[in-house]
């Protein structure tokens, strides 16, 4: 009988051996968490965003900033709708919500977590506890790995799917590094992403708790001088600088984080043109003719913005708004259309939703997420160096990989 062990419990984990088992395979999934799926359960803020509601293939790995093409395989056998398919067969009732992003219908991620967990079961995997802390490599192949009790666990195929660094507290302590660089894999240098912004100004801790919505984004690399990314949907200031759907995006196009090199831009008001913006003030001026002019903003402006929109604006807040010429009225576009924000660092892994970096996957099947270093050695989900943009990429990316590795090692998985 074939033995395959699959070493990290998570989404990538449970799908590699679920996708394992078969008749005459026999599976084990080594976790080092008592409960499995540590992670998965906390996702999305415990409602488990599992997918995104996409099945163009090139949309999906658009989706993926980093080594998406080497993504066309796995996302090829395994697809959104076959996950989606697969959790509701499995008594998870699904919705999809804004930006095509999937939830459980009972926001609960415990629900996704225990389906896959009883899914593996079904199929035949079963579940041991411990720490791989060495992979055990006989005659040029992967045989197993030893735990930290000095436990073996022998196998004809190894699958690695331990995660990341992001949310150590789950257990996710790149562990899978240092097993892969024992087999003479390359680890690119791990970081996080899909990460909140710390920024220069000091008005973003005035501005804490407010979410902007509909708000247009633009990322402005000052080396390269030019925009390196787009967005539009939802932001939230904080007491360091800015999070929420599209900060987390943005994070991950900034590869090389200096001091002031990457500018965000937002604009307030993204469906009026300038000269549209122009009228609407116009007319709130002429309807507000003799208040002051921070009060004049009320209807434009949440209340804690508008002080800081009106000391960047130049135009003194008490001035009455029959007497804002202008040249003020312009300045004040200007803030509106361009609020300008100076990101200084990146918050640390440990607030991190993925990790930026992991195995190189040069040396990685795409076909089959096979070691082309040690045969019999696969890898899938975090601890390869892809991760996406938010909007449930990632967790696909765990499942595809996944799904792809379990089946590869169950039938010995030869490189293409």
């Amino acid at each position: 009988m074939r033995r395959v062990l699959v070493v990290g419990a998570g989404p990538a984990g449970l799908m590699a051996a679920a996708s394992a088992a078969a008749p005459g395979v026999k599976v084990v999934l080594l976790e080092r968490n008592r409960l499995p799926a540590a992670k998965l359960r906390i996702t999305g803020k415990g409602r488990c965003n599992v997918t995104n509601n996409c099945n163009a293939l090139d949309e999906l790995i658009a989706n993926v900033p980093v080594n998406g093409r080497f993504l066309f395989g796995a996302f090829s056998r395994f697809m959104p709708c076959d996950l989606m398919e697969l959790l509701e067969s499995r008594g998870v009732a699904l919705k999809t919500e804004r930006g095509r992003r999937v939830f459980p219908v009972s926001d609960n991620a415990h629900e996704v977590a225990d389906a896959l967990i009883a899914f593996c079961r079904q199929k035949g995997a079963g579940i041991s506890v411990g720490r791989a802390t060495k992979l055990i490599m006989e005659e040029g192949r992967a045989a197993g790995v030893l735990t930290e009790e000095g436990v073996e666990h022998r196998a004809d195929a190894v699958v690695l799917a331990t995660g990341g660094c992001s949310y150590p507290a789950t257990g996710s302590t790149g562990d899978g590094y240092i097993l892969a660089a024992q087999a003479g894999h390359a680890i690119v240098a791990p970081k996080p992403s899909l990460v909140p912004l710390e920024c220069h100004e000091g008005f973003c801790s005035n501005l804490m708790g407010l979410a902007l919505r509909n708000t247009a984004l633009e990322v402005f690399d000052n080396r390269r001088c030019r925009v390196i990314f787009r967005d539009f949907g939802e932001i939230l200031f904080t007491h360091f600088g800015v999070s929420g759907p599209m900060a987390l995006s943005a994070s991950s196009h900034m590869r090389e984080m200096e001091p002031d090199r990457y500018e965000l831009r937002l604009d307030l008001k993204p469906a009026l043109r300038q000269e549209q913006l122009d009228a609407r003030l116009l007319r709130e001026f002429g309807e507000n003719a003799n208040r002051s002019f921070i009060n004049a903003l009320n209807a434009l402006l949440p209340k804690s913005l508008t002080p800081v929109v009106v000391r960047l604006s130049g135009i003194p807040a008490g001035l009455r708004v029959n007497q804002v010429t202008r040249a003020q009225r312009q300045a004040l576009i200007a803030v509106l259309k361009c609020l300008r924000l100076t990101v200084t660092a990146l918050r640390p892994m440990e607030e991190a939703i993925v990790t930026s970096g992991g195995v190189a996957v040069n040396e990685v099947h795409p076909g089959t997420m096979e070691s082309k270093r040690l045969p019999g050695l696969f890898f899938a989900g975090e601890l390869l160096d892809v991760d996406a943009y938010t909007g449930g990429f990632n967790l696909q990316i765990a499942f595809s990989t996944g799904h792809l590795a379990g089946e590869s090692a169950a039938i010995g998985g030869v490189g293409r």
